[in-house]
C-alpha cells in the first residue's frame, strides 16, 4: 500500500479515512505554546497543500471511475464537502479528533446523527446529481481554503436565493424542524445568537476600527427593530436561550431599550446581554436593566486616561469607568469588563487589572489581539494567553484557581485565591474553542454570519424584505449553519485571510 508523506512530516497509508486524511495535512494545528511554532505549521500548511490536493483528487478519480476529470477536480475543490460524502469510510476518528470526547460520544450514541444523515443523502445521488449538487454549492460557499498568499480572497456569497436552492435541494421534504435547524453537521447545538445593531461608534479603538474608518452601510439597508425582532423569534423558535447585542456600539441606537424589552419577552430566551464601550451606557443602565438586560460587558483596555487616548482616539475614560462601577451598583454580578492585551501597547496592566477582582464582583475577560480587516494585526502583537497567565501568577503570591467552565463557554476562567471577582482568557489565536462553540451573528446589514472568522455570509435582510417566508428563512439559517467548518483556520492563515472590519461584525 503506497504511503502519502507531508512535508509537515504526516504519514498516512491509503486505509485512512480520508477525512482523517485531509486533516493532517490541509489543517495547521494551533499550539498552545508560541508564536514561533504557530509559524512552522503554517509553513507546513502552505507546503502540503498541493499534495493534499493531488490525494483528493486521485482518491475522486479512482473510486469514482464513471466520473469525469472535470467532476473529480469539482470535487476536489470543495475539501468540506468531501468530508461528508460517501469517500470518507469512517468518520469516527475525524470526529473525536475534531469534537470533545463528550460530544462525540453523545453523537455515537444517537440514532442518526445530521452527519451520518448528510451522508446517507449523498450515497442515494448518481454521480450525476452530485456533479450538480457540487456546481450549486460551489456557487452558494467558497468552501476551499483561501490563498493564504493575497488579501484579494472572493467576496462572500450572500445571495439568499443561492442558498435557498441548495438548501432545497439538499433537504426537499419534509420542512426544516426547529428541533434540528441550529445543529451543525458537526453535532455543535447553537444556543446563543449575537446581533449588532449597529456599524456606529463613538470610539475608534486601534483594534477595531481602521485608522481612516469604514464607510457605514446606509442606514436603509440596516435592520430594522421589527426586522430584529422577526428574525430573533425564529432563532428563539429553534432553540436560542441567550441573545447579546453588540454593534459598533449599542447604546447609540435610540430604541435599544425597546429592542432589549422585546427580546427578552420572547419565549425561550432566559439571557439578554449587552457588550458596551461604557461611554454612554451609565445614563441609560436603569433603563436597559428594567427592560430585562440581564448580562453585561464593558469594554476597557487600559486604566490610564492617557493611553486610553492612544488607544481608542477619543477622550472617555472616566465614564467607561462610572459605568463599571454604576453597573456595580445595580446589582450586576459579575460585571465583565473585556481586554484586548497587546504586546507593546497595554500589556504591562494586566496585574493592575487583576488587582481590580481583589474586592469587586469583576470578570477581567483577558482577550487575545485578533485579525480583522484594518486593524494592522502582527503576531508580534499577539500576546498567547500562556504569557498573559504567567504575568497574572507573577504579581500575586499564589497560583491561579481553575474554575469550571459553563458549557459551551469561549472563556478559560480562573480566580486568586481569596480575591471576589475573577479573571479568564479567550484564546481564539493559540487555542481554539471551536469544538464547543454554539454562537452565530446577524450584522447589522442583516448578514447572518456563523463563524467569526470565517468570510462565509448569507443576507437575511434580503430574504425578508424580498418576501421570503419564514419556512424559506428557517431553510436559509439551517443551510447557513451546515456550511459552518469544524475549526477555522491557525492565526497566520487567518491574518492573510479576508474578512469584515469588527466594527462591522460586533465580535
Amino acid at each position: 500500500m503506497k504511503t502519502f508523506e507531508s512535508k509537515s512530516g504526516h504519514q498516512s497509508s491509503g486505509r485512512e479515512p480520508l477525512a482523517l486524511l485531509l486533516t493532517r495535512i490541509l489543517d495547521p494545528i494551533t499550539p498552545d505554546d508560541g508564536v514561533e511554532t504557530e509559524r512552522n505549521k503554517y509553513s507546513a500548511y502552505l507546503q502540503g497543500r498541493s499534495l493534499a490536493r493531488a490525494v483528493v483528487e486521485a482518491i475522486c478519480k479512482s473510486r469514482r471511475s464513471s466520473w469525469s476529470l472535470a467532476e473529480s477536480r469539482s470535487f476536489a475543490a470543495i475539501p468540506d464537502l468531501a468530508l461528508r460524502s460517501d469517500l470518507e469510510d469512517e468518520d469516527e476518528e475525524f470526529t473525536a479528533s475534531t469534537l470533545s470526547k463528550k460530544q462525540a460520544a453523545q453523537l455515537e450514541g444517537s440514532a442518526v446523527s445530521p452527519r451520518q444523515q448528510r451522508r446517507n443523502e449523498w450515497r442515494s445521488l448518481t454521480p450525476h446529481q452530485v456533479a450538480e449538487r457540487l456546481k450549486l454549492h460551489q456557487s452558494a460557499s467558497s468552501c476551499s481554503a483561501p490563498d493564504p498568499s493575497s488579501k484579494e480572497n472572493e467576496e462572500p456569497i450572500t445571495d439568499w436565493r443561492t442558498v435557498l436552492a441548495f438548501a432545497k435541494q439538499m433537504r426537499p421534504s419534509p420542512p426544516v424542524s426547529t428541533a434540528d435547524m441550529l445543529t451543525d453537521t458537526f453535532g455543535r447545538k447553537h444556543t446563543y445568537l449575537r446581533i449588532s445593531l449597529t456599524e456606529r461608534c463613538n470610539l475608534r479603538c486601534l483594534y477595531c476600527m481602521p485608522a481612516e474608518g469604514i464607510d457605514l452601510t446606509p442606514s436603509e439597508q440596516l435592520l430594522t427593530s421589527r426586522e430584529i425582532l422577526h428574525l430573533a423569534g425564529l432563532f428563539a423558535d429553534a432553540g436560542v436561550t441567550k441573545i447579546r447585542l453588540t454593534g459598533g456600539e449599542p447604546t447609540v441606537k435610540q430604541d435599544i431599550e425597546d429592542v432589549v424589552a422585546s427580546l427578552a419577552s420572547l419565549p425561550g430566551i432566559t439571557d439578554v446581554g449587552l457588550t458596551s464601550n461604557g461611554l454612554a451606557l451609565s445614563r441609560k443602565l436603569p433603563r436597559l436593566q428594567a427592560a430585562g438586560m440581564n448580562l453585561l460587558n464593558i469594554s476597557l483596555d487600559t486604566l490610564r486616561p492617557e493611553r486610553f487616548e492612544q488607544m481608542t482616539r477619543r477622550k472617555g475614560h472616566d465614564r467607561v469607568l462610572r459605568s463599571i462601577q454604576h453597573a456595580i451598583d445595580l446589582g450586576y454580578d459579575p460585571v465583565k469588563v473585556n481586554v484586548v492585551v497587546m504586546r507593546g501597547v497595554n500589556d504591562d496592566e494586566i496585574a493592575d487589572f487583576v488587582e481590580l477582582t481583589r474586592n469587586l464582583p469583576i470578570n477581567v475577560r483577558f482577550i487575545e489581539y485578533m485579525p480583522f480587516d484594518g486593524n494592522v494585526w502582527s503576531d508580534t502583537k499577539m500576546l498567547p494567553y500562556r504569557d498573559m497567565i504567567r504575568a497574572v501568577e507573577a504579581c500575586t503570591p499564589d497560583r491561579l484557581q481553575r474554575l469550571e467552565d459553563p458549557r459551551a463557554e469561549v472563556a478559560k476562567n480562573f480566580r486568586v485565591p481569596g480575591f471576589r471577582g475573577s479573571v479568564s482568557f479567550i484564546t481564539s489565536m493559540t487555542k481554539a474553542f471551536c469544538g464547543n462553540c454554539n454562537r452565530l451573528r446577524i450584522m447589522a446589514d442583516g448578514n447572518l454570519k456563523v463563524c467569526l472568522f470565517g468570510a462565509n455570509e448569507v443576507s437575511l435582510r434580503d430574504a425578508l424584505r424580498d418576501g421570503a417566508s419564514d419556512e424559506d428563512l428557517r431553510c436559509i439559517i439551517s443551510a447557513a449553519v451546515d456550511r459552518k467548518k469544524a475549526a477555522h483556520a491557525g492565526m497566520m492563515t487567518l491574518s492573510q485571510t479576508k474578512n469584515r472590519a469588527m466594527i462591522q461584525i460586533g465580535g
